[in-house]
């Protein structure tokens, strides 16, 4: 039956052998013949088509009512009974009120009936779009459209202008119809959403808020309405510190409002999507004393209570929710009890429409909006009158009027542009861009009833206020959380404790470096190199100093003079370091290269000379000071600050504690402590690594090469432990002062008392405070015992046996004659000499085994030059011993 249209076309589409789902007719009547019914029909899923056939009736104009002789005009409308916005549930009674009451004037186009041709647009563009389409190209011609949602009105507008079609719409707010450039045919009895703006702006002065946030339904009517008050509160000083939007689920909006503390809101959104939102804000608590809440006042007035599946909540939770929000609604209902021009008062008129409705206002969606609807009636009545009085004049009239023809057209607008009356709505008349001129009445909802509190008259910035606001907390509440920034200073018990100890570690290197000079000129202190060590103690002392720079803050000093302890902390740390610790390096590095090479470059290494040590300290203070050089002049240190998360005290619910604490930092911080540290971590390692190889090397001319070592592997220790656990307590800080401080402290302590005790110590037991030529007199026995000692005393005397038997080999002939001479003695005394010759091969043998390296003569030679060199030396000048050790 659907394939086939008697007067007219069917145009099928994907088909096969027969419709199936997905498959789709268009039908078109032949000239002479009107369609009835939907142009359009498509094949369900269920076997059934979407629409009833349509069908091609003769064109017959319907030019007369019967019984009455007047023509009829056809008003085109979109009425949406349901979706996000249900209007037309007041709207539509009213409009046909108006209808009523506009046929049964006679001074009000008198030979015309007007007809109201509607359908339910659902308040969705989709559905709008293909009703539209019906009113246009099915008879009768539509002289005017009345849409009713923004987002519906857009899309009419727009297309409007191509048929030559006024457009005249009772819902509308969206600020972007009032683009005459846009929508040239375009008016309104609902004013444009921008105008509840100014009325939020003059509140937000009123109770001093500054700082507010929005939440918006992703819709041009809200985005256009946004931005224009983005605009108005800057002007004012306002700041819309958080914008938030969505599109069909709010949830995520609504959480990210709670988390950036935003208090004073702005919801621009339908009724539908208001209840989503709200369930939200009940689960996030996003409600009550704290909070306020701006939305739109043409809502049901029982918006919150009506139930939705689309939601979670109850109704009392719903109520507990919205309970204190305010609403700016543009005047819809004229506030004083004058008559219309219907001769009716708002009064009068909300009676009447109360007992055509049959529902409680609460119940019925735009109730509010319904004398917009009855207003925009009169107005299109009163604008056709005046433009049938102007087309007599042309030789026309409203009945000639199609899609084509411009003149009737620009004669309606001339006219709707320049009305004026009086309606229940209050003044009605056009501004340029077409929109409505009205006030705006401010609401607050009180116990779950809006209540007026105010009117705002944007035209001449007047506020009319009755003072009888209600708020949750008894005031109106901060625009935003009182923030207190407070410093976490570092305990005072802690750095006057450290301070103490660091106090007597400094008193300590003192006493040490004094000890050290005082007793420079002893020979044991002189064999410890003691200019390193007061190098050593010096540094002590600084990096103690350093100590107290690194616990002053923001509680002692002020913030211009915090650049200058950060450079204190830094240079008296980084030269302390260099020098207490360079000087140890440098001994325990030129002991390893001095003692632990090859036997065969002894020789050329027996001597250490001074000068290279300092040298060595000096290069690494050097290094040190180009680093902290480079670094303060490229990135200086600076006082920064670290915030951390906000707390909230019991007492006082608008305000929040911000702790934060002052950190020494520069650009680039990490770098460069990546270059000092990865510097100093080197050479502690070095450290370790060369107090390790030397523990077993013994020598006189560094002879506290061994303490030093000691004191290189606690300093070492305690600063590879503390330089990453600083790191990672930096944002605690007396932890971290007290794990940098003590260990500072600590390593201090054990290098003087590792470096300078022993020394006190040795000098206080034994005595030992005489010169250099008095201590080498009276500690000959203890030196021989040193086998470092014995070992300088053998090289000595064996150069003295080389110098002596080079001179007696020269005697070598000589003494063989001799002993051919006496060689009859030699016989007469064999006796005695055997004993003398058993004396002297135990001597050479011992004297083998001690230096093998040393040259042996023949044995009758070594007793003649023993024996000569004994006369030689005189008795009276060596004893015993040193003849034995000059045998050796």
């Amino acid at each position: 039956m659907h394939l086939s249209l008697e007067n007219g076309q069917v145009h099928v589409r994907a088909i096969e052998r027969v419709p199936v789902e997905g498959t789709w007719v268009e039908y078109r009547c032949n000239p002479g013949f009107h369609l009835v019914g939907s142009p359009r029909s498509n094949c369900t899923k269920v076997g059934r088509w979407s629409s009833s056939k349509p069908v091609c009736e003769l064109w017959r104009p319907p030019v007369y009512t019967p019984g009455s002789g007047k023509k009829r005009l056809h008003i085109g409308a979109l009425f949406p009974m349901t979706g996000g916005w249900p209007g037309g549930q007041a709207c539509l009674p009213s409009a046909q009120m108006a209808l009523d009451d506009v046929n049964s004037r006679r001074d009000i186009l008198p030979d015309y009936e007007l007809r109201l041709d509607h359908r339910d647009s659902e308040c969705e563009p989709g559905v709008a779009t293909k009703f539209l389409y019906e009113l246009l190209y099915n008879d009768p011609i539509k002289i005017i459209l009345m849409p009713g949602c923004s987002s519906v009105s857009t899309l009419v507008a727009e297309a409007a202008r191509m048929w030559n079609l006024i457009v005249l719409s009772y819902g509308s707010s969206s600020p972007a119809l009032s683009n005459r450039q846009r929508f040239p045919t375009f008016f309104r009895t609902h004013p444009s959403a921008t105008l509840h703006n100014p009325t939020r702006v003059q509140l937000f002065k009123k109770w001093s808020w500054t700082k507010i946030a929005t939440i918006q339904q992703t819709t041009e009517v809200f985005t256009s309405t946004l931005d224009d008050l983005e605009e108005r509160v800057k002007e004012a000083g306002i700041e819309i510190t958080f914008r938030q939007s969505f599109f069909s689920d709010p949830a995520v909006p609504v959480k990210n409002l709670k988390r950036q503390d935003a208090r004073i809101i702005v919801g621009l959104f339908y009724e539908t999507e208001a209840r989503k939102v709200f369930c939200e804000v009940y689960k996030e608590r996003l409600f009550g004393k704290k909070y306020v809440w701006f939305l739109i006042g043409w809502y049901a007035d029982n918006w919150f209570r009506i139930k939705d599946a689309n939601i979670n909540c109850t109704e009392e939770e719903m109520r507990e929710a919205v309970e204190g929000h305010i609403t700016t609604e543009i005047v819809m209902l004229n506030p004083e009890n004058t008559r219309s021009i219907s001769n009716m008062t708002s009064q009068e008129f909300i009676e009447k429409l109360t007992k055509r409705v049959k529902k409680s206002p609460e119940e019925t969606g735009g109730f509010q909006e319904a004398p917009l609807a009855y207003d925009a009636i009169w107005a299109l009545a009163l604008a056709l009158n005046k433009t049938s009085t102007e087309l007599v004049k042309k030789g026309l009239r409203l009945e000639d009027f199609n899609y084509n023809n411009r003149t009737i057209t620009d004669e309606i607008y001339r006219a709707l542009n320049s009305s004026a009356f009086e309606g229940v709505s209050g003044h009605v008349v056009f501004d340029a861009s077409g929109s409505r001129m009205a006030w705006t009445l401010i609401e607050q909802l009180q116990d779950g009833i809006y209540k007026k509190i105010g009117y705002y008259d944007s035209t001449k910035d007047n506020l009319s206020w009755y003072n009888n606001e209600k708020w949750i907390g008894g005031v109106p509440p901060a625009d935003y959380t009182k923030v207190i920034i407070t410093f976490r200073y570092l305990s005072q018990k802690l750095f006057i404790s450290v301070s103490v100890l660091s106090s007597v570690g400094i008193l300590l290197a003192i006493i040490c470096l004094a000890f050290n000079i005082y007793n420079g000129h002893v020979r044991y202190i002189q064999n410890s190199q003691p200019y390193l060590n007061n190098m050593t103690a010096v540094g002590c002392a600084l990096a103690q100093a350093s100590v107290f720079p690194l616990g002053l803050d923001g509680l002692h000093i002020s913030k211009g003079l915090f650049p200058f302890v950060c450079q204190a902390r830094l240079w008296l740390l980084g030269l302390g370091f260099s020098l207490g610790y360079g000087s140890m390096f440098t001994k325990i590095w030129w002991v390893h290269t001095v003692f632990t090479k090859k036997e065969e470059k002894k020789e050329r290494r027996k001597t250490l000379e001074p000068w290279k040590l300092y040298a060595t300290v000096g290069l690494l203070v050097g290094l040190d000071f180009v680093i902290l050089a480079i670094w303060q002049i490229v990135n200086p240190l600076k006082r920064t600050t670290e915030e951390f998360t906000k707390e909230e005290p019991k007492s006082d619910i608008d305000v929040l504690i911000l702790p934060k604490l002052e950190h020494c930092s520069s650009e680039r911080m990490n770098t460069w402590l990546g270059i000092f540290y990865g510097f100093k971590g080197l050479l502690l390692l070095l450290g370790i690594f060369l107090a390790y190889e030397t523990k077993g090397v013994s020598t006189e001319k560094i002879n506290d090469h061994r303490a030093v070592g000691m004191a290189i592997y606690n300093v070492a220790v305690l600063c590879l432990i503390t330089a990453p656990v600083t790191m990672i307590l930096s944002s605690q800080q007396d932890a971290a002062f007290a794990f940098a401080s003590l260990a500072i402290v600590f390593s201090s302590y054990i290098t003087l008392v590792v470096l300078f005790v022993p020394k006190m110590r040795r000098l206080i037991t034994r005595g030992e405070w005489q010169s250099e030529q008095q201590d080498t007199m009276k500690t000959g026995s203890s030196t021989n015992n040193n086998e470092e000692e014995k070992s300088r005393m053998l090289e000595k005397e064996n150069r003295e046996l080389e110098k002596i038997i080079a001179e007696k080999e020269e005697r070598v002939s000589e003494l063989q004659q001799q002993l051919k001479e006496r060689q009859q003695l030699r016989s007469r005394r064999r006796s005695s000499n055997c004993a003398a010759d058993n004396h002297f091969n135990n001597s050479a043998s011992a004297s083998a085994a001690t230096a093998p390296n040393l040259y042996q003569p023949s044995l009758p030679l070594v007793r003649c030059l023993v024996a000569e060199q004994a006369d030689k030396l005189g008795r009276n000048n060596c004893d015993g011993s040193r003849v034995h050790l000059l045998y050796k």
